[in-house]
């Protein structure tokens, strides 16, 4: 039974709610729509259910952006393994540090879970072509789900993106135009072609969806440590879809009665030295972040001068007593090889600058020897490859 019922500001701003049977990308006040479900009939779904159910991100489809006469675009995306760093951790004195291992998701990254959720509604709402800007791994994941679900998709990629990248998405049929300048030119670019021509935009937090598949970390998570929060989750930030996407399920989650109301996780936010809005406003104390001049790094999905989440992942660390924290480009890559030498994990750069920051937060005495920490990985390093000499 699906208990989706309405689509609402995430701010609130107080407009009404919105029917999510038509299309609906923004709200009015130009804040973020989020999916919002009956969470008092959910009350009844029974975490029991879950057992035999398939391991994807839709064994939690009741609280989904999903009718009950519509079936999800997959590709068996989510249910991504909770690793145990045994060695990571015993050099960091942590007996409880965990790696969410992203990377073994289809197209090899988090990336995956929002597009699924984000094209099975375009495809509920008519859509016939999907269009978004990417740093790289959210195209070729729009580019996957769009050939499942056989819809034409247009990608805007900057022009110095890895090679890797642009290629996977022509695999995958899609057409690449490349801009000259950031993401956020290739967003506006995007916007400028595609409003005209009725392309269904599935830009990070432009349409309410991404964010749905995002959250199902959360849910994983919670079953996965049996019903418990970890002390702390550990995340790399260029959009923060997921970051915001946790933060949004725990509250569900609590709420439906799956997990008892306890301490939530101290959410980490990891930037890049070279771009890191979120870092400087967090240690600024504001409520926004102002643009990031100059972007720079070699973690593509780090490279976000201008997260239009802004408020929203603030608002989760402030609420958290988490932290943000900016790591070099060299440290990442020292990092993402530790996790392959002592794990056997294939972390991209991104994860390497997680366990950066944890690193610097058990230094610190913030991360207790008895804390449960959990790395998201959010993708792998084989379109890396090339930073690492």
């Amino acid at each position: 039974m699906s208990y989706f019922s309405h689509l609402e500001c995430s701010v609130p701003c107080g407009r009404p709610a919105l029917d999510p049977r038509d299309p609906h990308h923004l709200c009015a006040c130009g804040a973020p729509l989020f999916a919002r479900y009956d969470l008092v009939r959910a009350r009844t779904w029974s975490r029991d259910s879950l057992k035999g159910r398939e391991p994807t991100m839709w064994r939690y489809r009741e609280l989904m952006p999903l009718f009950d006469d519509e079936e999800p675009v997959t590709l068996g995306e989510g249910f991504t393994p909770l690793l145990r760093a045994r060695t990571l951790g015993a050099r960091l004195g942590l007996d409880r540090l965990y790696i969410k291992d992203e990377s073994l998701n289809p197209t090899n990254s988090f990336k995956a879970r929002g597009l699924s959720a984000a094209i099975t509604r375009a495809v509920s709402l008519g859509a016939k072509t999907i269009a978004l800007p990417t740093a790289g791994n959210a195209g070729n994941a729009a580019a996957a789900y769009s050939a499942a679900a056989g819809l034409a998709c247009e990608v805007f990629i900057p022009r110095d993106a890895k090679r890797p990248f642009i290629d996977e998405c022509r695999l995958y049929g899609a057409h690449v135009t490349l801009v000259d300048g950031l993401i956020t030119d290739a967003g506006r670019l995007a916007a400028e072609r595609g409003r005209p021509l009725g392309w269904y935009d599935v830009s990070t937090l432009k349409e309410p969806y991404r964010i749905e598949g995002k959250k199902t970390m959360a849910y994983e998570l919670a079953e996965q440590m049996d019903w418990r929060w970890p002390d702390w989750i550990v995340y790399p930030t260029g959009g923060g879809t997921g970051l915001i996407g946790m933060w949004k399920a725990f509250e569900e989650i609590e709420r439906i009665g799956w997990v008892a109301p306890q301490r939530r996780p101290r959410m980490v936010s990891v930037q890049a030295e070279g771009c890191a809005p979120i870092v400087r406003a967090h240690q600024q104390g504001t409520e926004k972040t102002a643009p990031w001049e100059g972007a720079a790094t070699l973690a593509d999905g780090l490279r976000v001068p201008s997260p239009i989440g802004d408020v929203l992942i603030l608002r989760a660390l402030r609420e958290s007593g988490g932290a943000a924290i900016a790591v070099s480009d060299t440290s990442m890559v020292d990092a993402m090889l530790a996790i392959g030498t002592d794990e056997g994990v294939s972390a991209a750069p991104e994860g390497g600058a997680a366990l950066v920051a944890i690193e610097r937060l058990v230094a610190a005495g913030s991360i207790k020897p008895s804390d449960s920490v959990v790395l998201f990985n959010t993708g792998g390093a084989l379109k890396y490859l090339d930073v690492i000499t």
